[in-house]
């Protein structure tokens, strides 16, 4: 009789563990699909997230220097966007087409152009044209509704990753996305509340449109840029983006803006001014494919969300803007999201992983066993995480 009792109790244990273990097993699943891990400080703030981000605001920075110089050839009434760009890009093609040009075997431009030039026209048309509209937009619509639906590019650019990188999100990034628009959400009403609500309202529906075209033009040239540094290199990407750039933007410059171009009255200032814009877009091109490699072109696009703040922060000085504290704010608040998008791993489903909808945990099982261009793609982290496939399956 005792032995029966002592079965039945053992019976009853067992069942509670199993009961148990298949509510953590669920609780598990679905953290994992969300990104809920359970960081430690040291997990999150390592030193490759710490580069992550103080590489990004060197690239906000950069594009600070190319809005101050834009805002003093404006004063000195220069409108020539399309020059601009054309600097740029033949900067490009001297150095990184050069180098392609030299270069023996496959990885030289001629067979580069051969089997690829379509898709590189492409990019290149795309990058242009972004450049141009964003600038024209100046002409129609406010500075407000520029800097609000300039954010569009991000989700833009998630959906194009999901479809075309493959590239699969947990909820703490679309989180994490929220957040950093909210910040920008604090410096358009800090803007608003300083009057600074500048720009034309001549054709705010045609300003505006061209802004979202711009945006959905930078999200295609992005995702272009990251699948190429990530499968190709960065010396291919730059040499034909220098090349197809300044073809494309040697043309448009010819047909739109040859008087404008010889009514400028050429001196120091203004030679100065093309050049520092000219050196930063450079720079910017340049360094950018670097963060896009350790991240994605997703997570550039977040952190270059305060290089609004930084040129706010200039024309405080410069131009004599008024302060508020709603920009440090808003600095902040883009920075937590910064952190949170990049202290969870996104990862890459295989291209014969059936649905999007597979279970993540089998996913994740599945790509840890793959090789390394299939494997997650951490931002935030100094290796991957040190689960298992077992473990991850145990969940």
């Amino acid at each position: 009789m005792t032995s029966k009792c002592s079965a039945a109790a053992y019976a009853g244990l067992a069942l509670k563990d199993m009961e148990g273990h298949d509510e953590e097993r669920l609780c598990g699943k679905w953290r994992f699909a969300c990104g809920l891990y359970s960081y430690n400080w040291r997990d999150v703030f390592t030193w490759r997230l710490l580069k992550t981000i103080l590489i990004g605001q060197v690239l906000s920075l950069l594009i600070c220097g190319t809005a101050v110089s834009c805002q003093y050839l404006a004063y000195a009434k220069v409108e020539t966007p399309m020059l601009q760009s054309f600097f740029n890009y033949a900067l490009l093609l001297l150095v990184y087409t050069t180098i392609l040009c030299t270069r023996k075997g496959d990885r030289n431009i001629l067979q580069i152009l051969k089997t690829k030039w379509w898709k590189y026209l492409v990019m290149g048309l795309a990058d242009v044209e972004a450049n141009y509209a964003v600038v024209k937009a100046y002409q129609f619509t406010t500075l407000t509704s520029i800097q609000l639906l300039d954010c569009f590019v991000v989700p833009v650019l998630m959906v194009l990753s999901w479809f075309f990188l493959k590239t699969r999100y947990r909820l703490v990034h679309f989180v994490a996305v929220g957040v950093c628009l909210l910040g920008v959400g604090a410096m358009v009403g800090a803007d608003i509340l300083a009057g600074r609500d500048q720009g034309s309202t001549s054709d705010v529906v045609l300003g505006d449109g061209l802004v979202l075209l711009s945006a959905v033009l930078y999200a295609v040239s992005n995702v272009c840029q990251e699948y190429t540094v990530k499968n190709l290199s960065r010396i291919e990407f730059l040499g034909m983006m220098g090349l197809f750039g300044t073809l494309i933007s040697g043309i448009q410059l010819a047909v739109l803006e040859t008087r404008a171009v010889a009514a400028i009255k050429w001196d120091f200032h203004i030679s100065m001014l093309f050049a520092v814009y000219a050196l930063c877009m450079y720079a910017l091109y340049s360094f950018m494919p670097v963060v896009v490699k350790m991240t994605s072109a997703t997570a550039v696009n977040l952190s270059l969300l305060t290089a609004d703040l930084f040129s706010l922060f200039c024309g405080i000085f410069l131009f004599h803007c008024t302060f508020s504290t709603l920009y440090i704010m808003s600095f902040v608040v883009i920075t937590v999201g910064f952190v949170m998008f990049n202290a969870v791993p996104t990862y890459s489903a295989l291209p014969e992983s059936g649905s999007s909808e597979d279970d993540p945990a089998e996913v994740f099982a599945d790509l840890t066993a793959e090789s390394s261009s299939d494997h997650l793609l951490s931002a935030g982290k100094d290796a991957p995480r040190t689960e298992t496939p077992a473990a991850v399956a145990a969940l």
